[in-house]
């Protein structure tokens, strides 16, 4: 941010001082809209209150002492107006009836003027009896010699700017009458006129056909006050009269000329009132006197002396827990303490006394420091307000949308018809294509060139019915005109100077509807660069918005488009129509705009997908992808109300839709603010002042004023801040150019726009002083039309702002925003002071605090959300610039220091997501980790890594939406507009570096390490502790691979493990940054194939890893690490691995196939091998044996042979074919047959016989029968047996089978029934530690909710957890859960697989078929600051003990080590199934 920005937004007030050249000049940052300028005098503390009677004080400590506001002037001198408060003039207001005039239908207009005594204030009060409710007041002012009106700057409420002539103010209804209330001030105005209008009825109401005017003054009354030689007042008067006119106005920022304007305009009010007879004295009263109205303190003699008065200021400070006051309330603070010790001199209390009783302890050192070192009434750090952070919850998650909506293809037009038609004939190239929009009809201009024919044809054809001729000319430069030759004119044309007219010719279609006129012209190639023309229409000219018209032969440098695909994942239609339009759109920034704003609504009934289209298109746009602007002059005004109007669409889409918010301020970002035409007219008029307010109207600044005349665009900011830091540099033009650069911007560039920028920037020294305040405020007026997260411009606009226009440029007036929090504006100063600080943790914290603030504005309705939108983009995108700022703060900072930051950061990323679920139990997961750190408790960092580890998870998933999102589109899109691929490539990552979520990920890194350490957890988990030796591959994900299968051994560095992927042939080690859980699918596999498999936390040695791709390395896991180094392929057959190709190949498992014993369902007493498998026996044999409080749930079962009994019924015969087919393609290895066969498995009917003998079966077990609740019921259960037996042919069974040549056809599946736990817990033991193969230690990891997340594909880790065998009541944590999701479900059933191919001797199949729930699951994201399994130490410890007792009997029981499954319901041990540990 510019120096001269900041301090240019900052020093708003009603003054400005001037400094004699010799004098130092000292500044200080002061909120907008203060009291004082931040270089007002201060007081002396040795001054006491009777030596400056007539002068008021600031109460902000300022240097290291408090000085008077005395200001020594030459003699004549005038005395510079000062910043001083003061009551307001207290006066007797007189009434006279200025009128009363009849309206229609017995309404009547009443107006009054009311003139204060002094003159300083008039009131014209209008009333309107028997009114409409829409009366609106269209109105001016008159002044002294000039005839036009005038626009007052004091107006009321409501009040608009009508095309600045004049003022519109709606009228306010009470009952059956209307009123209004104008104020004026300015002793100039000798009159007001107006018109009345009832905007309902489109009404009119005017005095006799003219305009009502209301006289005010007599005309001679100001000038005969001013011509008297012996009349006049006091300078301090003449002070405070016009601070009382700056605060009447709204404390406005005023330039210089308008300070000068309103000192003289309180001078003439005052020399008013002593002509009418008041004398001096009495003006000096009434000023001083203090007013029930006036906000200013009382100025009175005093007997404290200011040193007592500043220690008291203080101690009430203090007192009120330092808060950061408003320059106002500092001075009533400031006050309120003189008369906190004036009371006591009433009571009797000696100043010796008074002294004595407050200037106790170190107060005195206390208020000196404070005097030293900080501003007075001011912090340095905000104090956050305390919140639930839950406040801040947002659920709006989008769905995915694979279809979208197009609008219903309308007919051809006739041009459309006709120009296929010109296509297919000419069979050439396309040169350029143009539509142009007409009142009546449209104009299309087609530029085809015939390789090898060496000429280029030129057709324009219109489908407006009258007659036309051609205007054209040729060009070698764009848009000059000059003569065609005779050899390019077509027959009938007339030869002019510099161009030629040709008459359209009538096409000879028999559809009348169908019919157009046209020109055809042929041109030698390379002769002309293109051809500007106008149309000619029974003597009037057609323009193209006040300009030729003129088509490019070349359109510019071809783009290679790359084959856009089939737009699968976006919302294709929308994005064909933008690529359609994007001829159009390159003309301006206007049309770019407008034609987005056009397709908004299209993009939104498309969904995410659609607005994501809308995203892409602009992203393209902002970095430069597009065509900013081609042969199109445009006004800045209305590029500016084109903005408008996207971002007004883009704001009702924001409040009506809060799941696609995220995306639309994305969006909004993209574009910029805009703003009124008034504010955009700017652009183009004050550049033109700054150049002749300081003669530099030639070379660099007149191309750029050209440039910016011609076409404004978002380069103008980088230009004028490039000239900023080159003046501010003391010309050093290496500094310009490197600004430049900084914001993409090339010395080519400047020379593509169509008003080129050729030469560099030169001024005199004289000018530096000028030219720096007039770019500054300039930079304003270009950040508020261009720059969507500028903060300066952002705050301005919310707070409001006032430039008054010079000469000929038009001015501006922004209303502040009604209704912000109490003492936002003074946050928003405090973000402001502090917006450059080096150390950032205050502004951190106060950017949050002001977004926390503004976000219940946001989630509803207001009539200035755009405003505060983009107020809070800024503020988001200032958090980052920030954070990457504080990098340099957090190099050798605590770990504590840390994970503040990454709340902070993680707060604000919440605030811009509309599903912030997971990152706000984040954010509260961090706060306890800071907590545990402070109260030194042991296991802190333990915590806090699970916590790092699921935030890292939360990012990962954000950005994986992005892509899915994005991504798609960009490539479409992108390949349809010919957008460079690199920018295509990295499309969506640039949008994820450019939030928060790229600062948090670094942030994470630096803590990650330091969080390892201290938990002593090392690099590595070991998973699977085998010695291995192989060759490095890289792969993206094990899925992709899982089917493969390597000739040599092989070491696969996976960037994606999920838990459920089969391990690939030939596979030795599996090394990966993922986190699958110890006791998941794949890390069995792992272990029962003797692969070494571990996750690996240091990006450092996994990057190392992956280098060494290709090569052979030896691994050797520790308890902790993972040692490596390269070796020799010879050396490959002494240290072969065991999963190793050449190690043979997998021995064939065989399988008995089980028949069907004649029962389609059987009880638990009945389990045997015959009958089911390994799972249902299991349960079975536990049932009675295990300790009373395990419980054991209530099983029946569906057995072997069920499911080929129920395939070969009558009823399912054409199922059974066709799964008969599918077998067959399977056979001949067509695998996608396997998605098949499970479809067609959904199709099976139920025999009566199987749903009968169930019912009774799980009645007389006890277990309910799902059809007692309705035939849905027993549908959703049979539809859950039929997934069961369908996963016999899910992928990873299927192929895990084929490895070990086990024949799939003899491959059984029992269906095992049992009730569902609801369960608050589920975990899995493993009796023998699997990690390290301790048989004295038991391992357990534990979930939230069902087991599913902890044995399925779930993202993050479980707790996990070791206890030895021999002291059960101690488990030992290893891990606290990071998993962002657990699964709970109603009470219910689930159909668990069963299958003969499980547990086999020498293959483990556990965990390869589906377990089915009747119900489905619901997910939650979880938070664990609420889970007593986390916060409560002793309830902890109780379930830990209690599971690892459960797994100690279980194993007891069986005599060998187990793998439990088990849930923990109210706190009592249920196990569902138990095997043998693999």
């Amino acid at each position: 941010m510019s120096n001269t920005i900041g301090r240019g937004l900052l020093n708003q007030s009603p003054y400005h001082p001037t400094f004699p050249e010799h004098q130092n000049k000292s500044y200080s940052i002061t909120p907008a809209n203060s009291l004082y300028h931040a270089t007002s005098p201060s007081f002396v503390s040795t001054k006491s209150a009777h030596q400056i009677q007539n002068l008021l004080v600031s109460t902000k400590f300022r240097e290291k002492n408090f000085s008077t506001a005395k200001t020594k002037l030459p003699p004549g001198r005038r005395q510079k107006v000062s910043r001083i408060p003061c009551a307001v003039l207290a006066t007797d207001p007189s009434s006279e009836l200025a009128g009363r005039f009849n309206l229609d239908g017995g309404s009547e207009l009443q107006i009054d003027v009311k003139t204060p005594a002094s003159g300083s204030l008039t009131q014209v009060n209008m009333q309107v009896t028997n009114s409409s409710n829409t009366l609106i007041l269209h109105w001016g002012a008159l002044h002294d010699r000039k005839k036009e009106w005038t626009l007052p700057p004091r107006r009321p409420s409501g009040t608009n700017i009508y095309k600045n002539r004049a003022l519109r103010t709606p009228f306010v209804k009470t009952g059956s009458e209307s009123s209004l209330t104008l104020e004026i001030d300015d002793p100039d105005i000798r009159a007001i006129e107006f018109l009345i209008l009832d905007e309902a009825q489109n009404k009119w109401f005017k005095d006799n056909g003219g305009n009502f005017r209301v006289q005010l003054t007599k005309d001679n009354m100001r000038s005969n006050v001013l011509a008297s030689p012996n009349v006049s007042v006091p300078e301090d008067l003449v002070q405070i009269q016009a601070y009382l006119r700056w605060e009447r106005n709204g404390k406005q920022a005023y330039s210089p000329e308008q300070e000068k304007e309103e000192f003289e305009a309180a001078r003439t009010e005052l020399l008013q009132e002593v002509a009418r007879g008041t004398s001096v004295e009495e003006l000096r009263a009434k000023l001083t006197k203090k007013d029930d109205n006036s906000k200013g303190p009382v100025v009175r003699k005093s007997k404290i002396p200011d040193d007592l008065v500043q220690i008291q200021a203080y101690i009430r400070w203090e007192k009120a827990g330092k808060p950061n006051y408003p320059p106002e309330k500092q001075l009533m603070e400031f006050e309120e303490a003189r008369r906190d010790l004036e009371l006591e001199l009433e009571k009797g209390s000696s100043l010796d006394e008074i002294q004595d009783k407050i200037i106790k302890g170190n107060i005195q050192a206390k208020v000196s420091k404070q005097l030293q070192t900080e501003k007075y009434f001011t912090i340095e750090r905000i104090q956050r307000k305390k919140r639930d952070i839950l406040h801040l919850l947002n659920k709006y998650a989008t769905e995915s949308v694979e279809e979208t909506l197009s609008p219903a293809p309308k007919a051809p037009t006739a041009l459309e018809l006709w120009s296929q038609a010109r296509e297919e004939q000419d069979g050439g190239q396309f040169l350029n294509k143009k539509l142009f929009k007409m009142n009546d009809g449209e104009l299309l201009v087609l530029a085809t060139h015939n390789p090898g024919s060496g000429k280029i044809k030129v057709y324009v054809a219109t489908d407006l019915k009258e007659p036309l001729a051609l205007h054209w000319g040729l060009s070698k430069e764009s848009m000059e005109w000059m003569a065609p030759p005779p050899s390019t004119l077509p027959p009938g044309s007339i030869s002019l100077e510099k161009a030629c007219e040709t008459q359209f010719v009538e096409d000879s279609s028999r559809d009348p509807f169908y019919q157009v006129q046209s020109v055809e012209i042929v041109v030698n190639e390379g002769d002309f660069k293109g051809m500007p023309f106008v149309l000619l229409s029974n003597g009037k000219w057609i323009k193209n918005n006040d300009s030729d018209f003129y088509i490019e032969f070349d359109s510019g440098p071809k783009k290679v488009k790359k084959d856009a695909g089939d737009g699968k994942g976006t919302a294709k239609a929308l994005l064909d129509k933008i690529a359609s339009m994007e001829s159009e759109a390159q003309k301006s920034f206007m049309h770019r705009f407008n034609i987005a704003a056009e397709l908004v609504e299209w993009a939104k009934n498309a969904g995410e997908l659609g607005l994501a289209g809308i995203l892409v298109w602009m992203r393209f746009m902002a970095t430069r992808q597009l065509i900013w602007n081609k042969n199109y002059n445009v006004k800045p005004r209305e590029i500016s109300k084109a903005q408008d109007r996207l971002t007004d669409t883009l704001q009702n889409i924001y409040e009506s839709n809060p799941q696609y918010r995220e995306i639309l301020r994305m969006i909004m970002s993209t574009v910029g603010r805009g703003g009124e035409g008034d504010v955009g007219q700017r652009i183009r008029d004050e550049i033109l002042v700054i150049q002749r307010n300081n003669d530099c109207k030639g070379g660099m600044m007149e191309e750029w004023h050209q440039k910016l005349h011609n076409n404004t665009s978002p380069d103008d900011v980088a230009i004028c801040q490039a000239l900023i830091d080159y003046i501010s540099s003391d010309f050093n033009i290496d500094v310009y150019w490197n600004t430049l650069k900084s914001n993409g911007i090339t010395k080519e560039r400047l020379l593509s726009y169509d008003r080129g920028i050729h030469s560099e920037p030169s001024f005199r020294r004289d000018q530096k002083g000028s030219l720096l305040r007039d770019l500054g405020h300039y930079m304003r007026t270009l950040k508020a039309v261009h720059s969507g997260a500028d903060l300066e411009s952002s705050i301005a606009n919310c707070m409001g702002y006032k430039s008054e226009g010079q000469g000929f440029m038009v001015g501006v007036h922004v209303n502040p925003i009604p209704g912000l929090p109490s003492g936002f504006p003074e946050l928003l100063r405090f973000i402001l002071e502090h917006i450059e600080d080096k150390k950032v943790e205050h502004l951190l914290e106060g950017l949050l605090e002001a977004r926390v603030e503004l976000r219940p504005l946001l989630l509803k309705s207001h009539n200035r959300l755009k405003d505060l939108l983009f107020l809070d983009i800024a503020l988001d995108s200032t958090v980052r610039t920030a954070i990457e700022r504080g990098y340099e703060e957090l190099k050798s900072a605590e770990p504590e220091k840390i994970m503040y930051f990454i709340t902070l950061v993680l707060e604000n990323l919440a605030l811009s997501s509309d599903n912030n679920e997971d990152l706000i139990y984040c954010l509260k997961g961090w706060n306890c980790a800071i907590d545990m750190s402070k109260n030194r408790n042991d296991k802190w960092a333990l915590y806090a890594k699970s916590i790092l580890d699921r935030t890292r998870l939360a990012l990962a998933s954000k950005a994986e939406h992005y892509h899915q999102v994005l991504q798609p589109s960009a490539e479409y899109l992108g390949s349809l507009l010919g957008v460079d691929q690199w920018a295509l490539n990295i499309f969506t990552e640039e949008i994820i570096r450019a939030g928060s979520a790229a600062s948090l990920s670094v942030l994470l890194n630096r803590l990650d390490p330091v969080l390892r350490k201290t938990a002593h957890l090392g690099s590595w988990q070991i998973i699977s502790p085998v010695e291995v030796v192989g060759y490095v591959v890289v792969v993206d994900e094990l899925l992709s691979v899982q089917n493969k299968s390597y000739e040599r051994p092989t070491i696969l560095v996976a960037k994606r493990v999920k838990g459920e992927e089969e391990i690939p042939d030939g596979t030795v080690a599996v090394l990966t940054p993922d986190m699958p859980d110890v006791l998941s699918h794949v890390s069995v596999r792992a272990r029962n194939c003797k692969v070494c498999f571990a996750t690996c936390f240091d990006s450092n040695i996994l990057t190392g890893l992956q280098a060494n791709e290709g090569k052979l390395l030896q691994l050797k896991p520790t308890s902790a690490d993972i040692i490596y180094r390269e070796i020799k392929d010879s050396e490959l057959v002494d240290a072969r691995s065991p999963n190793s190709p050449e190690n043979g190949s997998a021995p064939s498992i065989t399988l008995v196939r089980k028949e069907f014993i004649g029962r389609y369902a059987i009880s638990a007493q009945e389990f045997t091998s015959d009958m089911v498998g390994a799972k249902s026996r299991n349960i079975s044999y536990l049932k009675g044996k295990v300790p009373s409080w395990v419980g054991i749930p209530t099983s029946v079962a569906l057995p072997f042979g069920t499911f080929e009994k129920v395939l070969a019924h009558g009823s399912n015969q054409a199922v059974a074919e066709k799964v008969k087919i599918l077998k067959r393609r399977l056979g001949e290895e067509d695998f996608s047959a396997l998605g098949e066969i499970r479809k067609t498995v959904l199709q099976l009917q139920a025999p009566t016989q199987l749903v009968k003998e169930l019912k009774d079966t799980m009645l007389s077990s006890g277990m309910p029968w799902p059809g007692d609740e309705g035939e849905k019921r027993w549908e959703q259960a049979w539809t859950a047996i039929k997934k069961v037996w369908g996963s016999k042919w899910n992928e990873r069974a299927y192929f895990s089978t084929r490895k070990v040549k086990l024949d799939h056809d003899y491959l059984c599946m029992a269906v095992l029934v049992q009730e569902i736990i609801n369960a608050d817990y589920a975990f899995v033991i493993h009796t023998t530690n699997p990690s390290s193969g301790d048989s004295s230690e038991i391992y357990a990891e534990v979930v939230k909710g069902l087991g599913e997340t902890l044995v399925g594909a779930y993202p993050g880790r479980a707790l996990s957890f070791v206890c030895k065998k021999n002291n059960l009541d101690s488990p030992k944590i290893l891990g606290y859960p990071s998993k962002p999701v657990g699964l709970f479900i109603r009470q219910s059933i689930i159909f668990r697989s069963d299958s003969n191919g499980e547990d086999l001797e020498g293959y483990a199949g556990a965990g390869l078929y589906d377990s089915v729930p009747m119900d489905k699951e619901e997910k939650v994201v979880l938070d664990y600051s609420l889970d007593p399994l986390i916060v409560d130490g002793n309830f902890c410890m109780s379930i830990l003990s209690s599971i690892a007792r459960a797994g100690s009997a279980i194993e007891e029981l069986y005599g060998s080590p187990q793998d439990i499954e088990g849930v923990v319901k109210d706190g009592k041990i249920f196990v569902v199934q138990t095997r043998p540990q693999m």
